[in-house]
């Protein structure tokens, strides 16, 4: 997959802006505060509709401008498509593809899959486990998209139970019980099912992490990762999936007015020298280790599809120590790679094309 082509009006610091791109290594650069992350957003944005800086749509819309146009001329399996994004302000946001509207946000994944690493990725590893089930999860669409099928009905199904929950106030009736089972087959059923997804995943991932740890670390260590799910077999104490542990369960959930066990609860574990990463790792090792959980997304996606997704890497120096740097320019996969950098480029760095960003502007140099 190769970003050609990107045409910005009015999104976050451009006025207007049209670039080319390598199918190879592009570098950003320039002074902080220019535009550089914006030019990486406005690509990842084409292919998730969401700013991967966590910002809303208003937030990436030109500071008196009514809407921010993106769009992204795209090339896919030897075809080009046009991706056409229209962010408004106010109301609703439209997406085109190839001139035909945008029906499931899933289909885009056909057309172009990214990845992207921040430095508020370091949080992937120091944070709640909130963001590590969001990174699977993600994973798990672009890996297939009929995966986000399954990710919906577990949501839907959670929030029709704890509303449930919720209007009973801790005194259910005999209907509200016969509800509540109703509830609990689907939520276990669409729970044992991404819950297993996301298992096997990890599983997937974890050896792929490891190389990519030793790739980006440039040394030899102990890296491994589990899904840890209480509830389900053999994780836990409570035998049998989801609808054996609501049920042990309901009690609680019914005096708290909330679903207390199941996917939404579940992490991510990850572990250095077979110590937590989250507490026992340096600053250094903890950034590697985010970094190579991107690569390994990266390398998974492509074993998948046979289309390397663009790899779109943020002020990626900034974390890194030099031996780091240079052990990711190594082993950067094959495909699309764009990088920015307030601080210029190591040595040694062959990059196809130099985009120089200051002003609000975009000049080739």
């Amino acid at each position: 997959m190769q970003i050609q082509r990107l045409w910005l009006s009015g999104f976050r610091s451009y006025v207007d802006a049209d670039v080319e791109l390598p199918g190879g290594l592009t570098a950003v650069l320039g002074p902080n505060g220019q535009g550089k992350s914006n030019l990486l957003e406005a690509m990842s944005y084409l292919a998730t509709l969401r700013s991967f800086r966590g910002a809303p749509a208003e937030a990436m819309v030109r500071v008196g401008a009514d809407r921010a146009v993106v769009r992204g001329q795209v090339l896919t399996d030897g075809r080009e498509h046009l991706i056409e994004a229209e962010i408004a302000r106010t109301g609703r946001n439209r997406v085109l593809v190839d001139k035909q509207r945008l029906t499931r946000q899933r289909d885009l994944t056909e057309v172009l899959r990214v990845t992207v690493f921040t430095p508020d990725d370091l949080e992937l590893v120091k944070g709640g486990p909130a963001l590590r089930r969001g990174f699977l999860d993600d994973l798990l669409v672009s890996v297939h998209p009929r995966h986000d099928q399954v990710r919906a009905e577990w949501e839907r199904a959670l929030k029709q139970r704890n509303a449930l929950l919720k209007q009973m106030h801790g005194r259910p009736d005999e209907s509200a019980l016969i509800t509540l089972d109703v509830w609990d087959q689907k939520l276990s059923t669409a729970g044992d099912a991404l819950a297993g997804l996301r298992h096997d995943l990890v599983q997937r991932i974890a050896p792929v992490v490891s190389r990519a740890y030793r790739d980006v670390a440039a040394e030899e260590l102990e890296v491994s990762l589990r899904y840890l799910a209480p509830w389900s077999t053999g994780t836990g104490d409570r035998p049998g999936g989801l609808g054996a542990a609501l049920a042990a369960s309901r009690s609680d959930e019914l005096r708290r007015g909330l679903t207390l066990v199941g996917p939404h609860r579940d992490d991510l574990e990850l572990t250095l020298r077979s110590l937590p990463a989250r507490t026992h790792a340096s600053q250094g090792e903890q950034r590697s280790l985010a970094l190579a959980l991107r690569l390994a997304s990266h390398r998974v996606l492509l074993e998948t599809h046979d289309s390397p997704p663009v790899l779109l890497l943020d002020d990626v120096f900034s974390e890194l120590d030099p031996d780091r740097s240079a052990a990711l320019l190594r082993s950067l996969p094959e495909g699309q790679t764009v990088l920015s950098s307030a601080a210029g480029l190591p040595d040694g760095v062959d990059s196809e094309l130099i985009l120089d960003v200051a002003d609000g502007a975009v000049r080739p140099r």
